[in-house]
């Protein structure tokens, strides 16, 4: 169930905020094989949902997540609350105080059930986390759920909460909602406070939802994003005439499976259908984007971490990514920053001509668990590059861009759209998004969550 199902249910008092708690408690401690919790804070979201339920009862209604379930990554500072950050480095850490967006999804009246599974120090797309374990993919427990969020995007996939937040560096929103067949936003850099959530790489950090469906993500943008005046959830419109979309020639779709390009291009009829102008666009040379990004944040993750240096401490995976980290030159990192001047430059330009740019989010549906490559057409790829090959540049040039389901492929497995848009245009991708969500077909079943 959505948001505004859920709300509609409180409001009317067919089920109290408690109730809802206890049914969402109780469903995930009888379904949750997917490991997607390391910390679940029952005693804590009653209490909440006692509150809420009494101002409910005295006409206090704090909004559209007023008793809303939902967890957060195990990145975001929650105080008195254990966050792990997925590491052993930090497995006695008890923050003092919420992070920005924690404290304002409380403020919202968002009630926590508990800190979300994730990638070791969010370095790595598949969540496969060896102090925690691995997070497995609801649709498919063969699979991955994707990273580093996949805990947040399993507990949605499940259906035990409609929304969550997620951190995105390198695509870790977009690929766990593209392999669970959910949503998720990556905001514009600067959006969305970063204060008081363990960085990785400061310069491509992003907080942004998971969620159900693309309005919720609009509702949790309402809730955590800094501009008070700016609402995220506007109408769907009644047709996509005058809406310029572009198609690229070239980088998006070199390298993707025939299955995920297919179901893209039926979304790109359904697009032309509803009257969007769609033309062919040509984009910035995004390899080369995506070769300076991993640099920055190589570089930036191994500032954070190079005085451990116990290996023990950490995955093989992570430890062998930080040792990378420091062998990137000085001068290397500095041209890395420079060379975003001119990919900002060449989007701008972009952004003249087009209101969205429309793609795969991943070239591959959810690998299998124990999967290091995989076969896309003739080629082998890694796992971990595949994945990220078509949505790291974004962290990089900064644009907001989001995954939605779009299709399943013969395996069942969901497919992710990507749509793009010019910095601090949520509100119209949103919208554009859920004007398309209501035609493109989406066939996979979906997890009923508590028996509401």
């Amino acid at each position: 169930m959505n948001v505004r199902e859920i709300g509609r249910l409180l409001r009317n008092r067919k089920i109290s905020c408690v109730e809802l708690i206890q049914e969402t408690l109780a469903d995930i401690s009888k379904r949750d094989v997917f490991r997607s919790l390391i910390t679940i804070t029952a005693d804590q979201a009653l209490g909440e949902a006692a509150e809420r339920d009494q101002e409910l009862a005295q006409g206090i209604d704090r909004g559209p997540l007023h008793g809303i379930p939902t967890a957060h990554k195990d990145l975001f500072y929650t105080r008195g609350v254990l966050t792990t950050g997925g590491s052993l480095i930090f497995r006695n850490f008890v923050p003092e105080f919420n992070a920005t967006v924690v404290e304002k999804l409380k403020t919202a009246g968002a009630i926590s059930i508990g800190k979300a599974n994730l990638h070791e120090l969010a370095y790595g797309i598949t969540s496969k986390n060896p102090h925690y374990g691995f997070v497995l993919n609801p649709r498919d427990v063969t699979r991955i759920a994707g990273g580093s969020s996949g805990g947040s995007a399993a507990l949605i996939a499940a259906g035990f909460i409609p929304v969550s937040l997620g951190t995105d560096t390198g695509g870790s929103i977009r690929i766990p909602a593209s392999y669970c067949g959910i949503v998720g936003l990556k905001p514009t850099y600067g959006r969305v406070s970063v204060r008081g959530v363990l960085p990785l790489a400061f310069s491509l950090d992003h907080v942004g939802p998971l969620a159900s469906c693309i309005e919720d993500c609009a509702l949790v943008m309402n809730a955590i994003a800094g501009d008070k005046d700016v609402d995220f959830n506007l109408a769907p419109l009644h047709d996509l005439r005058g809406v310029k979309v572009g198609v690229p020639k070239n980088f998006f779709f070199d390298g993707v499976s025939e299955e995920i390009a297919t179901a893209v291009k039926k979304s790109i009829a359904e697009l032309r259908r509803e009257g969007a102008f769609v033309s062919e666009v040509q984009v910035p040379n995004l390899r080369d984007a995506n070769f300076a990004a991993r640099i920055v944040q190589l570089a930036e993750t191994a500032a954070l971490y190079a005085h451990h240096t116990d290996p023990a401490l950490f995955g093989e995976d992570v430890w062998a990514l930080i040792q990378q980290g420091k062998t990137i030159a000085g001068h290397d990192y500095v041209n890395a920053q420079r060379l975003r001047t001119t990919f900002r430059r060449e989007f701008d330009a972009l952004w003249k001509k087009i209101d969205v740019l429309i793609a795969p989010a991943t070239p591959i549906a959810a690998p299998h668990l124990d999967e290091t490559r995989v076969r896309i057409g003739n080629e082998e790829e890694d796992v971990r590059m595949a994945s990220t090959r078509l949505v790291r540049a974004m962290n990089y040039t900064g644009e907001p861009a989001l995954s939605m389901p779009c299709g399943q492929t013969s395996a069942g497995l969901p497919i992710g759209l990507q749509l793009i848009s010019r910095p601090f245009s949520e509100p119209r991708l949103l919208q554009i998004a859920k004007t398309l969500e209501a035609v493109v077909s989406w066939t996979h079943s979906r997890a009923a969550g508590p028996n509401l």
